[in-house]
């Protein structure tokens, strides 16, 4: 039984839970290709216009999926938390895929929702394994794999890697390796991990400020036990899981005094993110932290990108007299 991830939105956050589960009840995993002009162009053309750039492009990685699987894996994400929401383009997205694309295999869309309890995730990875196989003590076992990969990957996030930077780590089993520069400027680099890690989508944002010798982190880097913490600080939190994600890390950062700016990776559209702009910046101004938004779609260059992002280095460096 071959099951289908596409590589972009969840991917980034839940992979390393997905394939070991997957795998060991018995199933291969095949991943989509990573993200290119190809995929997004028939992402554009299959679905409706008003519609983000990381919507798009999810389609054009089902596409891509649909004559090497038998079962596409397309989960209804509605809490991951507990309290929050995903924004509605995700409660929705097996709906939009299915009357978008025409000649789909059969789409695993079990609903995720842990509001429901902290059972619920056994409960919806339980659910699941009934579709591969009878034998509960191996769906026991595929779960408890899975949950061990994915603390796992956790940690490797946390010592500062990226969450393609630990996938590699994690299948080939070497040692992370995250090599700080002395005196390096340090950037927070805030946004959803599905645009944050895409380097197609972010037109490869991370690697271009680390060739400028930039010390980059991400929300994805900061512990539990900070986004718990900060998740009491504002007066009200967002509705939106990855949004909320994103004001806390940023927040997390503006508290280190080392930090010296931060830049918001948004993509055109995106509703939840006018918001979480906004409350960054205002963070931003009151700790007199430089800010940038880098706002992307499919008709983002990479060439303006890199401008606005190597002239807003070049004036902290001037004015921290590095240059």
């Amino acid at each position: 039984m071959r099951v289908g991830i596409p590589r972009t939105l969840s991917y980034f956050t839940f992979y390393p839970l997905w394939k070991p589960f997957f795998e060991t009840l018995g199933a291969e995993v095949i991943v989509s290709p990573e993200s290119n002009k190809e995929l997004l162009d028939d992402g554009v053309r299959n679905t409706v216009t008003d519609a983000c750039v990381p919507i798009k492009l999810f389609h054009g990685h089902v596409a891509a999926l649909i004559d090497k699987v038998d079962i596409l894996f397309m989960p209804r994400l509605v809490s991951l938390d507990g309290k929050s929401t995903l924004c509605p383009k995700f409660l929705g997205l097996p709906d939009m895929v299915k009357y978008s694309i025409a000649g789909l295999p059969e789409i695993i869309e079990n609903r995720l929702d842990l509001k429901k309890g902290k059972m619920e995730l056994y409960r919806f990875l339980y659910g699941i394994g009934r579709r591969f196989t009878a034998n509960r003590l191996k769906i026991m076992h595929a779960i408890y794999r899975a949950k061990y990969n994915f603390a796992n990957y956790r940690k490797l996030l946390f010592k500062g890697l990226t969450p393609v930077e630990a996938f590699a780590c994690l299948e080939g089993g070497q040692e992370p390796s995250v090599q700080l520069i002395d005196g390096a400027l340090k950037l927070a680099v805030v946004g959803y991990p599905y645009n944050l890690y895409d380097n197609f989508i972010s037109i490869g944002l991370l690697t271009k400020l680390r060739r400028y010798g930039v010390q980059v982190v991400t929300p994805e880097m900061v512990p539990d036990k900070e986004m718990k913490r900060l998740s009491k600080k504002l007066r009200k939190n967002l509705f939106w899981y990855y949004s909320n994600q994103v004001v806390w890390a940023a927040i997390y950062y503006l508290e280190d005094k080392n930090l010296d700016g931060i830049i918001h990776l948004t993509a055109f559209g995106c509703g939840p993110d006018s918001m979480t702009n906004k409350i960054i910046e205002l963070e931003c101004k009151a700790k007199k932290v430089p800010f940038i938004t880098v706002s992307i779609d499919e008709h983002t260059g990479e060439a303006g990108v890199e401008t606005r992002v190597e002239a807003f280095v070049d004036l902290i460096k001037r004015k921290k007299g590095m240059v």
